[in-house]
């Protein structure tokens, strides 16, 4: 299967978004709800890029062989239209090597590795880890930023030094920090991604290349747009796609984890999203209707509307 085209100021495409992984109702992955969510997001959500097992993928409770048979799932359903990255990151080196191995096995186009968690490492130990990953396959790496989750950030000495490995050349951004990472896009070629959905567009504003969205589950289209004005000049309309799909991203974003929200969203457009594992728990009737509220007033089109 031929893997699309990446460019060197999008490496992995644009649109992309931390893609849920559908679970049944006695917790097994539904392999088939796999493969439609994928291509429901990129052939009617318009996305040129996913990643899969991240953090909304729920890796930490998915194994190793559920981790590459979703990744097989995926590459097979949409991997010749578009970017495929596997999560390959834990907070154990040697793991997240044996991940990213297998994620080139199966054919990823690229690797999304978060910054060891729970752990604390100091930078030197982010820096040797970082590095050792990608060190062990021949796949593009793109860092993923979320001190919010780990406990530490990458900090941008340390991403300055990382920009000089070949074969690391994103940023997933969930710091926050667009000077840092306006710092760090103006001394080395690492291409930034908007990683949280409430700063969408302040990330396109100092240079980002798109966004790993979790909101574009339902509005990947009017994202995909957004980028597409801003690109062109047209900031007043990406403005206006950014205010439009505001409740959106609050009601799938600060209301509770976002992987539970997206998950009933996708219900909510006629899309099985399945449910989800524990320690995390489903989307309670008061979360629904308060998130249907909020994807009426975005625009968004429920299936019972």
């Amino acid at each position: 299967m031929a893997s699309p085209t990446g460019t060197s100021d999008a490496p992995f495409g644009r649109m992309l978004t931390a893609m849920v992984t559908p679970f049944t109702s006695d917790g097994a992955v539904d392999y088939e709800g796999v493969q439609r969510i994928a291509a429901y997001l990129v052939d009617e959500q318009r996305h040129d890029g996913l990643v899969i097992s991240g953090t909304t993928g729920e890796s930490p409770t998915t194994t190793g062989e559920e981790k590459d048979r979703i990744l097989r799932a995926v590459i097979e359903a949409v991997g010749d239209r578009a970017r495929v990255l596997a999560g390959a990151g834990s907070n154990d080196t040697h793991h997240s090597v044996e991940l990213a191995k297998a994620a080139e096995r199966a054919g990823a186009h690229g690797l999304l590795v978060v910054t060891p968690y729970y752990n604390k490492p100091p930078q030197e130990g982010v820096f040797q880890h970082f590095t050792a990953v990608a060190d062990a396959t021949g796949l593009p790496v793109m860092l993923y930023d979320i001190p919010g989750r780990t406990g530490i950030p990458i900090e941008t000495t340390t991403l300055l030094r990382l920009a000089q490995h070949p074969r690391i050349v994103a940023v997933k951004d969930a710091k926050g920090d667009l000077f840092g990472g306006s710092q760090v896009m103006t001394a080395t070629d690492l291409v930034y991604y908007s990683g949280d959905d409430l700063l969408n567009l302040p990330w396109l504003s100092v240079g980002a290349a798109g966004f790993v969205s979790v909101a574009g589950h339902v509005i990947g289209a009017q994202l995909a747009s957004m980028i597409e004005l801003y690109r062109s000049g047209d900031v007043a309309g990406a403005l206006e796609t950014h205010r439009r799909v505001l409740p959106v991203v609050a009601g799938i974003m600060t209301r509770t984890q976002g992987v539970i929200m997206a998950k009933a969203a996708l219900k909510l457009v006629g899309q099985e999203g399945g449910h989800v594992r524990l320690p995390l728990v489903d989307a309670t009737e008061e979360q629904v209707a308060m998130l249907r509220t909020d994807l009426v007033a975005g625009g968004v089109k429920l299936a019972d509307s």
